[in-house]
C-alpha cells in the first residue's frame, strides 16, 4: 500500500521521459501545480505544441544526464526497456519514479485527483484499476464542482477572522465546525458580517 502524501514540488526538479499520450497527461498534472517540467523526447504529439510555453522541451533521446538535477521523474516512452533503465537509475539514486508500465519499478504514482483552487481530492486504486479511479473522480467533480473554489476561499477568510475575534478555544472550535454547514451563499452573507 502506497502512502499517501501531498508535496510541495515548486523547488523540485521534474522531468518527463516521453512525447506520448500518457506523457502528455502527466506534464498537464504538474502544470496544474503550477510547476514547470523537462520533456524529453524525439518525438512529440500535436497537443504538447498548446503547452510549449509552459514545458522546457528538449528533442533528444533519453540520457542519464537529463536527470542528475531531477527530484520527480516519469519514465512515460513507448520503450519498455528504456522505461525499465530509467526507473533502475532512479531507484539507485534516491529520486522519485513513476514507470508508467511498471508499478513495481514506481516508487510513487500520481493518484485521479479533483482540484477546485485550494480543495484537492485524490482516489487511488494502487494502480489495480485506473478505469474505476477515473469513475471516481467524474462523481467526485459532479458533486465538487467549481463553485468550491470560491467557498474553499471563503472558509480560509471566515477562519483567520474567528481566531482573531475569538480567544476562547472551545467558542472557536464551535464557530469553525458551524461553518462548513453553510452553504456558499449563506458563507458570502456571514463574510460580508465579519467585514463589517
Amino acid at each position: 500500500m502506497l502512502y499517501p502524501i501531498n508535496i510541495e514540488i515548486k523547488d523540485m526538479g521534474i522531468t518527463v521521459i516521453g512525447g506520448g499520450e500518457v506523457a502528455y497527461r502527466k506534464c498537464k498534472n504538474f502544470l496544474d501545480f503550477g510547476k514547470t517540467v523537462k520533456v524529453i523526447s524525439k518525438d512529440y504529439i500535436n497537443k504538447f505544441e498548446e503547452l510549449k510555453d509552459k514545458l522546457e522541451i528538449i528533442n533528444d533521446e533519453y540520457r542519464e544526464e537529463y536527470l542528475k538535477s531531477s527530484f520527480i521523474v516519469v519514465a512515460a516512452t513507448n520503450n519498455k526497456e528504456i522505461n525499465r533503465e530509467i526507473g533502475i537509475y532512479c531507484r539507485e539514486n534516491g529520486k522519485l519514479v513513476n514507470v508508467v508500465d511498471d508499478i513495481e519499478l514506481s516508487n510513487f504514482t500520481v493518484p485521479s485527483y479533483v482540484k477546485r483552487g485550494d480543495l484537492l481530492i485524490s482516489v487511488s486504486t494502487g494502480g489495480k484499476s485506473p478505469s474505476l479511479s477515473s469513475k471516481i473522480k467524474k462523481e467526485l467533480e459532479e458533486k465538487y464542482d467549481d463553485s468550491y473554489e470560491e467557498y474553499i476561499d471563503i472558509l480560509g477568510e471566515l477562519r483567520k477572522e474567528i481566531i482573531k475575534k475569538y480567544n476562547d478555544i472551545s467558542e472557536r472550535r464551535k464557530k469553525l465546525k458551524a461553518l462548513i454547514n453553510l452553504d456558499l451563499a449563506e458563507l458570502r452573507e456571514l463574510k460580508i458580517e465579519y467585514q463589517k
